[in-house]
């Protein structure tokens, strides 16, 4: 069963949609090509704002099919849901594909340097040092940067905990205004969708006023035509170019009465 048999709204719905998968499947299709990281940077930013766009338009398709969910048999709102499932699945493997491309992207940028260490010069001069101490002086060293270690290790580990509450309560934070977003993302939704619908049917009522105003046009002309008419039979009533309007009679003859004188 087609779609635009139920509503056309869904089916121009459906069919934007259909546009965008199609540009998503170009766009992945080319992103496998491009070699460059910056190019795949922006064409993963790109390729972000149609799923963007097309989540947005399967929210509306959504929305009309609840709309039209009463009028519609059981059968047509299986069809309607067999469809958003589709679109929605369709989404979610671009999803996949976009954080696939978007971890690799990540990890070939990444750079560790696993080989850094002491450098020679400095190893050196501590064989020096230590070689011109005595015993007692290299124990006495030895217990010092033992004790300089362990501070660091303190000052370490103060650090570790600052920074797992500062990210805690930044995670927080961040769930937080994730959800606000996530509400104001959903009623800017459905103000968007409420728009479309008044923009609907503020066009059908201009569509509706506007036969209005020509039917009540004919039906002027024809009263200014009859009163046209009636004036001229009241003006001159022997003319016969123009007939009698029905339910008018013709103005009355003069009658002379004839008095007999005896």
């Amino acid at each position: 069963m087609d779609v635009s048999a139920v509503s056309e709204e869904l089916a121009e719905l459906e069919g934007q949609i259909n546009d965008i998968f199609r540009a998503l499947s170009n766009g992945f299709q080319k992103l496998e090509k491009i070699k460059d990281a910056s190019r795949q940077s922006r064409q993963l930013e790109e390729l972000t704002d149609k799923m963007r766009d097309c989540k947005s338009l399967i929210k509306d398709f959504d929305r009309e099919v609840k709309i039209l969910e009463s009028e519609n048999d059981a059968n047509t709102n299986r069809m309607l849901n067999d469809r958003r499932q589709s679109m929605v699945k369709e989404l979610n493997s671009y999803v996949a594909l976009k954080k696939k491309y978007s971890s690799n992207l990540a990890s070939n940028n990444k750079r560790v340097d696993l080989f850094d260490g002491p450098a020679e010069d400095h190893m050196e001069e501590n064989v020096l040092l230590a070689s011109n101490m005595s015993n007692q002086e290299l124990m006495n060293k030895g217990n010092s940067m033992m004790d300089d270690t362990d501070q660091a290790i303190e000052r370490g580990k103060k650090i570790v905990l600052e920074t797992i509450n500062v990210g805690t309560d930044t995670s927080a934070a961040l769930k937080a205004q994730t959800d606000q977003m996530s509400r104001v993302v959903n009623e800017l939704d459905s103000i968007h969708f409420s728009l479309k619908k008044a923009s609907k049917l503020v066009k059908e009522i201009g569509r509706q006023v506007a036969t209005d105003k020509c039917i009540m046009a004919f039906l002027f002309l024809i009263v200014i035509g009859v009163i046209a008419i009636i004036i001229v039979k009241i003006v001159n009533p022997n003319n016969k170019d123009i007939r009698d309007i029905p339910g008018l009679a013709p103005p009355a003859m003069n009658r002379r009465l004839l008095w007999n004188h005896y």
